[in-house]
């Protein structure tokens, strides 16, 4: 019996140790399992939208379990087809995770093609951009160019600008550079004849202002045109810098030398020159190489003055038509004066019907076309015995239909190639039309000329009106005092901020609303009135159509002009207290006004 306890005892405790071995297994297959089914689902159990926090664990359908014991399943037929749908979900979850990762590259893909695409549209407009700023960063150069020729204060890069404005030439009376009324006035040279009068920190600038409409222009001739300069500019830089400081005689004598060699040569010949100089230094065979470098940058500079005097030549010719263009406006111009001084002549001599006399006349200047009549012979005047005609009479030379003829042909083309200039048209101050108590100023000139006009010529008496032309004319200081201008003025506007309710909800201090015009300050200088005793007034004229603004109209007298201003339209204080203020003192008008403000209460 004692043995047999032992025995009992150890047969138990491996029995325990059996079934512990066995829960273990299971426990790690059961741990095998969640874990695969973890792997498979894309949710884990601290990170799910059930809120489980046993998605871990494997599910059991004990339901299903018994209904498959019911069928006849054993429990292992039941885990095979339980693996073979875990397997098929599995593959399932795969395929769509490989086509979600396919989605999320192409997706990727259309993100990174739209922001190349958005970058490039970008790059384009800020091309778009850059090529605006350019072009108005040009205008504004050209210019200043033509502002700088007009009041006499050129710089050297201003007539190379003025060059290029005849080389394409516009039909428009102003494109933009402000010369037109000086570029006629001005000769025009080669432009790389200006450099030989500069300075070197003359020759400095020029060379920078050269740099920097190359980076502005677009046009190709006009490329060529400042590329060109650049390169005389650049050869007359490094020769005034080296005769500074070496020997001006052995300078002169080496371009003496290069001038007699490359002095009258074609553009062609330039460059036939520099392929032949080219493959000499190219051939390695044994020759002064210094020299024929030296005369290849200079046949270079040669190369581009050839180009500048042809495109000088293109310039001439297009002032030339500009100069002609403008004769034949002057001349229809001066038709039009001709016209209307005689028609003003014939109102002032002549009463009646003074529209159907001008009509008349002007008939008579520019005759309409002829109608053939039936020749008469009674019309034409009777043949005069010439033997009846006194002496003097007789010894007047008689020009025949075919020398007259000749005669005129002859001054029409000397007049014709004779070199034009244009007409100076003598500022006249403006004469006010307003009539006065004893009528207007001339009628009793009129008068007088008119009864001695009619006085009869004594028998010793001839008219002599015969004016000569003064050489040296005297000129008065009044002239250009009393010729018709704008006045000078020098204005202010007023602007500041509204604190209304909306402006207050909507913005505050740190961001402010849009500034708003609050009134203007106009000083207008009439130092040169005729009439003193009348003060320059202002009215406000609104136009038909246009609410937002008006127009504030300054009228004084002679011989300053009407001036405009064109402001918002808005109600005026007229209270001193606000500002007001409306004076004509010591040559100036001064007109200050703030505008109204409105008040809005509940």
């Amino acid at each position: 019996m004692g043995h047999n306890r032992p025995d009992s005892r150890r047969k138990r405790d491996k029995s325990a140790e059996r079934k512990a071995r066995k829960a273990e297994k299971r426990r790690l297959r059961e741990e095998e399992e969640a874990r695969q089914v973890a792997e498979l689902s894309v949710y884990s159990a601290t990170d799910n939208p059930f809120h489980d926090a046993n998605l871990g664990q494997q599910f059991r359908w004990h339901k299903k379990l018994e209904k498959d014991k019911k069928q006849g399943l054993s429990i292992s037929e039941s885990q095979r087809r339980d693996a073979i749908r875990r397997q098929e979900a599995k593959e399932e979850l795969e395929r769509l995770n490989k086509r979600r990762a396919e989605r999320e590259v192409e997706q990727q893909l259309r993100e990174e093609e739209e922001i190349r695409m958005q970058r490039l549209a970008e790059s384009e407009q800020m091309a778009d951009w850059l090529a605006k700023d350019d072009d108005f960063q040009l205008e504004q150069e050209r210019r200043r160019a033509g502002i700088r020729l007009k009041e006499k204060r050129a710089k050297a890069v201003d007539f190379l600008v003025l060059n290029l404005k005849y080389v394409n030439p516009t039909d428009e009376i102003d494109d933009g550079l402000g010369i037109d009324e000086v570029g006629l006035e001005i000769d025009l040279d080669e432009p790389y004849t200006i450099l030989e009068n500069l300075t070197l920190e003359q020759t400095e600038e020029l060379h920078d202002d050269i740099e920097k409409y190359l980076t502005l222009e677009q046009s190709e001739t006009n490329i060529d045109f400042w590329t060109n300069m650049m390169v005389v500019c650049k050869d007359w830089l490094e020769k005034l810098k080296s005769n500074r400081d070496r020997n001006l005689d052995a300078t002169a004598a080496v371009q003496n030398d290069v001038s007699a060699i490359l002095n009258g040569k074609s553009l062609e010949q330039l460059s036939q020159l520099q392929r032949s100089i080219q493959a000499k230094l190219g051939s390695g065979e044994p020759i002064d190489v210094d020299y024929w470098e030296s005369l290849l940058k200079n046949l270079l500079v040669w190369k581009s003055k050839v180009k500048l005097k042809n495109l000088h030549e293109v310039v001439v010719r297009n002032r030339l038509e500009q100069l002609r263009k403008l004769q034949r406006d002057e001349a229809l111009l001066a038709q039009e004066e001709l016209l209307a001084g005689v028609t003003k002549t014939v109102s002032k001599s002549w009463g009646g019907d003074i529209r159907a006399e001008a009509v008349e006349v002007v008939s008579e200047v520019l005759p309409e076309k002829e109608v053939a009549e039936v020749y008469e012979r009674s019309m034409s005047p009777e043949l005069i015995d010439i033997r009846r005609l006194p002496y003097d009479d007789r010894q007047i030379r008689i020009v025949s239909e075919k020398e007259d003829l000749e005669t005129l042909l002859t001054l029409r083309r000397n007049v014709a190639a004779s070199r034009f200039v244009p007409k100076q048209i003598a500022p006249t101050p403006e004469v006010q039309d307003s009539t006065m108590e004893n009528g207007p100023p001339d009628l009793d000139d009129e008068a007088l000329f008119r009864a001695e006009a009619e006085k009869e010529l004594d028998e010793e008496e001839e008219l002599f009106n015969l004016e000569e032309i003064i050489a040296n004319p005297t000129t008065y200081n009044w002239e250009d005092k009393y010729r018709p201008r704008k006045p000078r003025y020098f204005n202010r506007v007023h602007t500041g901020y509204e604190w209304n309710k909306y402006n207050q909800t909507h913005y505050d201090p740190d961001n402010p609303p849009p500034k708003v015009v609050q009134g203007y300050k106009f000083n207008i200088f009439y130092p040169d009135l005729i009439d003193k005793s009348k003060a320059p007034t202002y009215k406000i004229i609104k136009e038909p159509g246009n609410d937002e603004t008006v127009l504030l109209y300054f009228t004084a007298g002679p011989p300053y002009e009407d001036i405009a201003f064109r402001i918002v339209n808005r109600d005026w204080e007229y209270s001193h207290k606000r500002g007001f203020r409306s004076s004509f003192d010591r040559g100036c008008l001064s007109v200050w006004v703030n505008f109204r403000r409105n008040f809005y209460r509940k």
